[in-house]
């Protein structure tokens, strides 16, 4: 059986290539050209929303995929935008909607929204990013841990980003050896616990990145012997969210955490 470390490491040695082999996958190449062909024609946000493969495949792209039954969420995502400080995307704890306004900036740009590379092919990478992440998981967990903590870490400006984020915290707290009870205590605690244990700018710097990450894939194989890789999906966005209404998805991600 190939350990979580080698699996990672053969992916993650070669990204492109990884990718490539995604996306030859029939069912995700008829996806992309379909939306590679139809983005550049929809002019608005009704336009988006109407079309269910546009809207899914942009969604999936953005780590939302599991949002998509909140379409009068999304909608206010979007026609919000992100040029205002106090617009709906910019007061949620949670980026990722942030950015999916912004590849999708109707609010800017209106009718010409589609026509920008965010919409187009940063789209589409993005896309196949998520289907390699997903597709890791499916045969190891672990790996697509691995590989969404290398994604996002470089990215974190605050240790309370990690604690916002399931997945993100669970590779950190793998990765330092700490029992599972220490999620339960005190927020910002946990945080302070982290920034004395590494430095955020660690993880720009690709070498130490890795080396974080393979102390993580090391202690997740030994955690999870004998019994396998454990079902890690519920880690990953909000896919424990289904049936909550928008409001109080509103309200769930507008909690500063810690106080702050």
């Amino acid at each position: 059986m190939t350990t979580t470390f080698t699996s990672y490491r053969l992916l993650a040695s070669d990204l492109p290539r990884s990718i490539e082999r995604v996306s030859e996958e029939p069912l995700v190449a008829r996806e992309t050209d379909y939306f590679r062909g139809a983005i550049g024609n929809v002019k608005s946000i009704d336009e988006f929303m109407a079309d269910d493969r546009i809207y899914r495949y942009a969604l999936k792209a953005h780590g939302l995929e599991d949002m998509a039954y909140a379409k009068a969420f999304i909608r206010k995502v979007l026609t919000e935008g992100v040029t205002n400080d106090e617009s709906f995307a910019n007061k949620l704890a949670d980026t990722r909607y942030k950015e999916l306004a912004q590849a999708f900036n109707f609010e800017t740009h209106g009718a010409a929204a589609t026509s920008f590379d965010a919409a187009q092919q940063k789209t589409i990478d993005k896309y196949m990013r998520q289907t390699l992440e997903e597709s890791a998981g499916a045969d190891n967990s672990g790996v697509r841990l691995a590989l969404y903590f290398e994604r996002m870490a470089p990215r974190l400006e605050n240790t309370y980003e990690i604690l916002a984020d399931e997945a993100l915290a669970e590779v950190v707290r793998t990765s330092l050896n700490l029992p599972d009870e220490f999620a339960a205590t005190d927020i910002d605690k946990q945080a302070a616990y982290f920034e004395d244990q590494f430095s955020l700018d660690d993880f720009k710097d690709p070498a130490k990145l890795g080396d974080f990450i393979d102390r993580f894939t090391t202690l997740w194989e030994m955690k999870n012997q004998p019994q396998g890789t454990p079902n890690t999906s519920g880690l990953f966005g909000t896919q424990g969210a289904a049936g909550i209404s928008p409001d109080l998805l509103l309200s769930i991600n507008t909690l500063k955490l810690g106080g702050r």
